[in-house]
């Protein structure tokens, strides 16, 4: 709690040569006391200033430093690990998207987390976005020599946080995300596994990514994985019960066209 002290103000005497000025039609305010509480900003910042004997510039400087830290601390108050999150290369293909062609965009790409995709949390959606705006907001290249790609990119940065940062958006994208229809070419055949010098082995080994991927899609979680050769009889039964009766949440309304305001089609 606040100690209250009592200053007493009193005025210093007019000079010898003063004399009054001319009357006007304004009044003057009677000399009242005021009770000061020692706090809010400007009481924190003549402490700061008196205890480490700085000059106003010097404080401010300071100030502006405490601020930046400040800006690298997330919600929770302490200093994010992003593990470079929002820091992947991005190539000439990356940086030339079209904002208009936004659902061809990969939107895990452009926030740097296609590593993580369907597996990045909210804290790393959220990391991965500011760090981008900081970096491609086109104030920042106001003024610059030659002619950049940055406005329209900046334009897919928004984009992609305004879907991945909404759970039904992001469900829709990550439905039809584009990097899995390549990878789920690579599920393994039946005469693969056959053909394979130790078949159990390459049966786990092949299918188990393929149930761990497909798992992202069930209402019901958590969802039992493949296993090994040496899982419980229990274990294997309650496994085929789970995925016989798959139970999924996929949709593909993101496939649809977009349909602009005013029109008939």
């Amino acid at each position: 709690m606040a100690q209250v002290i009592e200053v007493k103000v009193v005025p210093p005497p007019l000079p010898q040569n003063w004399t009054p000025p001319e009357s006007s039609s304004k009044s003057v305010s009677p000399l009242i006391e005021r009770r000061l509480l020692p706090a809010g900003p400007a009481y924190l910042a003549h402490v700061r200033r008196a205890v480490h004997n700085l000059s106003f510039e010097e404080h401010d400087k300071h100030a502006e430093e405490e601020r930046k830290r400040l800006e690298a601390l997330d919600g929770n108050g302490g200093i994010e690990d992003d593990l470079g999150v929002g820091d992947e290369p991005e190539g000439e293909d990356l940086l030339s998207l079209d904002p208009k062609e936004w659902k061809k965009q990969d939107h895990y790409a452009v926030l740097g987390l296609s590593h993580l995709r369907y597996k990045a949390t909210d804290a790393q959606i959220k990391i991965a976005h500011r760090k981008k705006v900081l970096k491609h907001h086109p104030d920042k290249k106001a003024g610059a020599a030659g002619e950049t790609n940055d406005d329209a990119f900046f334009k897919c940065i928004q984009k992609a946080h305004e879907v991945l940062s909404n759970r039904e958006k992001r469900r829709q994208f990550d439905s039809v995300d584009p990097y899995y229809n390549l990878v789920e070419d690579d599920v393994p055949t039946a005469s693969q596994i056959t053909k394979a010098k130790d078949p159990v082995k390459a049966f786990f080994k092949g299918f188990g990514p393929v149930f761990e991927r497909e798992a992202r899609f069930s209402k019901e979680q958590p969802v039992p994985m493949l296993g090994n050769v040496d899982a419980p009889k229990q274990e294997v039964e309650g496994f085929y019960d789970f995925w016989y009766n798959f139970d999924s949440w996929r949709s593909f309304e993101y496939l649809d066209k977009e349909v602009n305001e005013g029109s008939d089609r």
